[in-house]
This record gives structure tokens, C-alpha cells and sequence, in this order.
């Protein structure tokens, strides 16, 4: 019976691949379907134990080796190829992104998690961001699915504009895919973005995009440390001095996640062009990034299910207003940021 909540998720995130593929450019992923409808079918299913352990299992273990398994899309030569102007942006943008998600959740009297979740999502790469950091803060199922909300919206009407300001604008083909692979979240939402500009934009937003991701490693360390200390600070008297232990912080997939970063790197550096192609490297993690992409959807679906949906509304509007205005501020951010080093 404890297999059977591993199996609803692997149905849910079946039907929400189907209905993304239906969907022209997948403007919506199916993560964010999955947890759309895990959110609608919570109240009906079977409140039993063993069903439970299979949507928590999915919604801890799975999202984690998922995120695992991402590392190896990645490389750290990836960080070199797009070169000191797009991590210049990047800089700029996450620093939008968190500053401007502190001021904005202190005015609005916001948790501190559901802020950082958004802000996460917005500065790097949305649902996945806010999956990773989400286990290390131990934030609530509701503020995952709050999170992802209102980020998601913002990049359904991004992928749509984009193009249009892009050309607007005049932007050279470089210049819009560093834009884009800076200041859109999610990573359909920047592909189809790209491509919907030109060609070579949508190659070279997908890269900046993808090292983007890298900087999940930092704040995932970072928020694991503030976390620590909230939870010290809540358990002694305040004229102690506060000690965070790293060990217990740590949040050790991304261990995992790094070391496969390094295989992809020294498979690129050593093997690629004596004992296999790059045709090769590229068909594998094409594979393993299928496989990601899929047990992501299925732990956003165990934790849309695991979700009351009138819980999250409870949160009110305050903090889909929170991710409109970031966003916006990274928009612009960026592009100012690109005008400043002349890459428009």
C-alpha cells in the first residue's frame, strides 16, 4: 500500500506532460500542472498512512535525487563559455531578487520562507530553485505551491512579451539571450522565449539559463545557515551566543549535485573526442534530463497533493504581489545592467 502514493504521482505527472504537450511553445510546464491538479484532487483522496508515505517519500527523496540528477545537464565550462558579462547580470539579478524579496516581505509582514521561496524562484530558475531550497528551510507544502504560483504567472506573460520588447528595442540576438536567460524563470519559459526571438537567441539563453541554475549551490547553503539560526534563536534565551553548526545545515544532495556537474565537466574535457562524440554526451543528457524533468513533476504533484489549496489562499494576495514586483525589478534590472557593459 505505501507504493501507492509513489504511483498516483507517477499518473499525475503522466496526464501533466500530456496536457504541457498541448500547450503551444509549453508556455505552461507540466510541473506547474501537476501541482495544479494535486492541489484539486487533495480533498479527494484516501486519507490513509501508507498513501501518505508514498506522496511524502516522492515529495522529500524523489525531489531531491531529481535535482541530483540535474547536475548533470550542467557544466562547469558552461560558466566560462558565456563569458563575464552575463555573470555580471547575474550578480545584479540575484541581488534584485533577494534584496529587493527581504524589503518586500518585511513590508508586507510576509514569512521569511515564503519570501526567500519567491525570491529564489524569481532570481534563478523558478520551481526548480524553490524545490531545492524548499527541503533545506523545511517550508511548508503551501508555500512551495504559493511560490511556484507566483512565479509561473509572471513567466506565462514574459513569454509572450519578450519577444515583442526585444524587437522593440532592437536588440542583437546575444544581447536578447542574455536578457532572457537572466530575468526569465523557468527554463521552457527562457527556451520558448529565445527561440520565439531568433534562432541563435534561443541557444544562447538556454545557456546562460542553465548557469543560471549553478548559483542554487550558494543560496541553498545560505538559507540553510539562516534557517539553522531561526531555529536556535526560537529555543534559547536571547542572551545566549547563537553557534550554527555547518554539519547540520548541509544540505548534502548538493553534493551529489556538484559531483555530477564534475563527471559532465570531464566527460566535455577527457572523453569527448577519444572515446566517445559529443553527439553522445549530449543523447545521455538529454536522456537524464527527461528523467529529471519527470520525477520533479511527480514530487510537485505529491506535493500539490499534500496541499489544501484553501490553506494557500489564506496567504492572501500580498505575496503574488511580492513575485509580480520582483520580477519586474529583475526585468529591468537586467537589461539596465547589459546597457551599462554595452551588450544590448
Amino acid at each position: 500500500m505505501k507504493f501507492v502514493g509513489i504511483f498516483i504521482t507517477v499518473i499525475l505527472a503522466l496526464v501533466s506532460n500530456f496536457i504541457s504537450d498541448l500547450i503551444p511553445m509549453h508556455l505552461i510546464s507540466a510541473g506547474v500542472f501537476a501541482m495544479i491538479l494535486g492541489m484539486f484532487f487533495h480533498k479527494f483522496i484516501i486519507k490513509s498512512s501508507d498513501i501518505e508515505y508514498g506522496l511524502k517519500f516522492v515529495a522529500k527523496k524523489i525531489l531531491k535525487f531529481s535535482i541530483i540528477l540535474m547536475g548533470f545537464t550542467l557544466s562547469f565550462s558552461q560558466v566560462f563559455y558565456v563569458g563575464k558579462y552575463s555573470l555580471i547580470v547575474m550578480v545584479f539579478t540575484l541581488v534584485a531578487a533577494f534584496g529587493g524579496g527581504y524589503l518586500l516581505g518585511k513590508l508586507f509582514k510576509m514569512d521569511w520562507k515564503l519570501s526567500g521561496l519567491i525570491s529564489a524562484g524569481t532570481g534563478i530558475c523558478g520551481g526548480s530553485a524553490i524545490a531545492a531550497i524548499a527541503p533545506t528551510i523545511e517550508a511548508e507544502d503551501k508555500f512551495v505551491a504559493y511560490a511556484i504560483s507566483a512565479t509561473f504567472i509572471f513567466d506565462i506573460l514574459m513569454v509572450i512579451l519578450f519577444p515583442i520588447m526585444g524587437k522593440k528595442l532592437g536588440m542583437s540576438d546575444l544581447g536578447f539571450g542574455l536578457w532572457a536567460g537572466t530575468a526569465i524563470n523557468d527554463t521552457s519559459s527562457v527556451v520558448a522565449a529565445g527561440y520565439a526571438f531568433s534562432d541563435l537567441a534561443g541557444k544562447f539563453s538556454t545557456i546562460v539559463k542553465l548557469t543560471r541554475t549553478l548559483s542554487i549551490i550558494p543560496v541553498v547553503l545560505i538559507f540553510g545557515y539562516i534557517h539553522q539560526r531561526e531555529k536556535i534563536r526560537m529555543n534559547i534565551s536571547s542572551n545566549e551566543k547563537i553557534k550554527v553548526s555547518i554539519k547540520s545545515i548541509f544540505p548534502w544532495f548538493i553534493i551529489f549535485f556538484l559531483l555530477m556537474v564534475l563527471v559532465r565537466s570531464l566527460c566535455d574535457a577527457f572523453l569527448v573526442g577519444r572515446f566517445i562524440t559529443s553527439e553522445m554526451i549530449g543523447n545521455m543528457s538529454n536522456v537524464i534530463s527527461t528523467v529529471s524533468k519527470f520525477l520533479m513533476v511527480m514530487a510537485l504533484g505529491a506535493i500539490g497533493l499534500l496541499t489544501d489549496f484553501k490553506k494557500v489562499m489564506k496567504s492572501g494576495f500580498k505575496p503574488m504581489l511580492h513575485g509580480f514586483i520582483i520580477s519586474a525589478l529583475v526585468v529591468v534590472v537586467a537589461y539596465v545592467v547589459q546597457l551599462m557593459i554595452g551588450q544590448v
